[in-house]
């Protein structure tokens, strides 16, 4: 029995312009994130929904451990460039990708235990820099979130079970 490679899989909201959902692809491989397939959310989500623009659904741990690699940090600014575009799009072109349209995160998720980190557009530097080295196993119930005012990352879910 031979072990395949896990992939990533994006799923873009119908909003998303193709050759944004290029460059999400060239930048996650180009973190060491495994092949990603794309394909677009159904239009009709619930009310209890996230209002994510972009989920990522890949192995977070491994993931996450890649982008403190200095062999990436040129892909992971890139990275934080798209995060930003997607999360908060401009809206000032006709028909651009966030006409009528708020902003939303951009959403990464482990396929196995299901957690989920949202990136927010205006999440500062050091938001990313904590993310790179955050110990997954601590938490059980996502998602998580950076709060600024403590300076990390955390599940209020996790908090409220105790």
């Amino acid at each position: 029995m031979t072990d395949v490679p896990p992939r990533a899989e994006l799923i873009l909201g119908q909003e998303v312009p193709d050759g944004l959902a290029e460059e999400l692809v060239a930048a996650l491989t180009g973190l060491g994130a495994p092949p990603a397939r794309t394909r677009r959310a159904v239009d009709h989500r619930g009310v209890e929904d996230i209002p994510w623009m972009v989920l990522v659904s890949l192995p977070l741990q491994a993931f996450l451990g890649g982008l403190g690699a200095e062999a990436v940090k040129d892909a992971y600014a890139s990275f934080k460039g798209l995060v930003r575009k997607v999360a908060r799009p401009a809206s000032s072109a006709p028909g651009a990708l966030g006409e009528a349209h708020e902003a939303r995160p951009l959403l990464l998720q482990d396929p196995v235990g299901g957690l989920s980190i949202v990136l927010e557009a205006d999440l500062p530097a050091e938001a990313y820099e904590r993310l790179a080295g955050l110990d997954l196993t601590a938490f059980s119930v996502g998602p998580l979130h950076y709060d600024r005012a403590q300076g990390r990352w955390r599940s209020v879910l996790d908090e409220a079970a105790g």
